[in-house]
């Protein structure tokens, strides 16, 4: 029996691997991780395309009772669905780790990722610094880290990703009963309110990292139709809207030639 850990892209249903449609199809049960990231379609879009009920798999799950998930996959054939690639959160990899230990077998089956997709933008993915994320502002937590891993990579001239916060309220075990029960997205953070929160903090260190003028380019919906890409000032971008979720942000570091032509198609 076999722990099938599998990436399902940014897309839509179909950005899974046949590969991965395979293992699902052959599955006994099949859980989707709903807390790290969403993807553009409902969970029984999912289910009408994969032919399998679909089980969501909370945070309170996957880090701390995911011996259900383990267990299962000692006499069952089990998914676990991620958006994007598989290790796209530690808590994945300490899953995989847990069931490695518990001598479970596991099968990766791997897929595209924020990580890669930006590659849309035509910046080059071998001149990207350390990705990190924005995250909504809570009382008495305001991380810095944002503007450190900034400053880290201007220092060697590379580009940064910034992921920004999502908020998915976690249903009861009751409502995972529910028929119908969807994952609700209480909140996305949008380009205009990462750029708000970058100038507070430059407003706090005031290392002049981040200017009015300062380019940056807002990603939505990479990967999708509807996907759109701006290359603008702050300014510019904390006055444009991109639509729905979701959102990152990169600020260039220093640009080749080929990278600034690609983007003019973007300028706004």
């Amino acid at each position: 029996m076999t722990l099938y850990m599998i990436g399902l892209g940014l897309g839509s249903a179909k950005d899974i691997t046949l590969r991965g449609l395979e293992a699902i199809k052959k599955s006994d049960y099949v859980y989707l991780e709903n807390y790290t990231s969403t993807l553009p379609a409902s969970r029984e879009t999912l289910e009408k395309f994969y032919g399998k009920e679909i089980l969501l798999a909370t945070r309170d799950l996957v880090e701390k009772n995911a011996d259900e998930i383990i267990e299962a996959a000692k006499k069952k054939n089990v998914c676990f669905l991620v958006v994007g690639d598989v290790f796209g959160a530690t808590t994945h990899t300490d899953l995989y780790l847990c069931a490695k230990k518990k001598k479970v077998e596991v099968e990766l089956i791997h897929n595209a990722s924020i990580i890669n997709a930006v590659s849309a933008t035509g910046l080059e993915l071998y001149k990207f610094g350390k990705t990190t994320s924005i995250v909504f502002e809570e009382e008495g937590w305001f991380p810095n880290t944002p503007y450190e891993v900034l400053e880290s990579n201007q220092k060697h001239n590379l580009h940064t990703l910034f992921l920004l916060d999502i908020k998915i309220s976690e249903p009861s075990k009751e409502d995972l009963l529910k028929e119908n029960n969807k994952p609700q997205l209480s909140r996305y953070m949008s380009i205009r309110q990462a750029i708000e929160i970058l100038f507070k903090l430059e407003k706090k260190h005031k290392k002049k990292l981040i200017k009015k003028d300062t380019m940056m380019v807002g990603v939505a919906r990479l990967t999708q139709p509807e996907q759109k890409i701006v290359y603008a000032k702050a300014k510019t971008l904390l006055e444009t809207s991109l639509g729905g979720p979701l959102h990152c942000l990169i600020i260039p570091g220093k640009l080749h030639f080929v990278e600034e032509e690609f983007l003019e198609q973007f300028q706004k």
